[in-house]
């Protein structure tokens, strides 16, 4: 039997315990932003990962937002990675570097 179903959830001194709450933590990145490209899981459709942008969440929105439209395609953001549909990585290098940051395609 699993722990999740052992855990206590009421208690006659303290009333309903409620559970903890894990958040998420982003590993601070080296200062390099890398661009992968990954098609597994996708039913072999190519997306660009964009990953190592040390931005908060509204930053890395709108940092997303303008390169899905500077490349003609869509994209999200899931977990601080930014994912961009096709297999723009040079497009998007360049669109990073014009920006000030330091950028290398990474993967296959």
């Amino acid at each position: 039997m699993s722990d999740i179903n052992n855990r206590l959830v009421y208690s006659t001194e303290t009333g309903r315990i409620e559970e903890e709450t894990i958040k998420s933590v982003r590993v601070k990145g080296d200062g390099i932003v890398r661009i992968h490209r990954q098609t597994s899981g996708r039913k072999g459709k190519g997306v660009s990962l964009i990953t190592g942008i040390d931005f908060d969440d509204a930053s890395l929105n709108q940092l997303a937002g303008e390169l899905k439209k500077k490349c003609g395609c869509g994209g999200s953001v899931k977990d601080g990675v930014i994912e961009i549909q096709g297999d723009k990585r040079d497009l998007l290098k360049s669109l990073l570097e014009s920006k000030g940051m330091k950028v290398k395609l990474a993967g296959g």
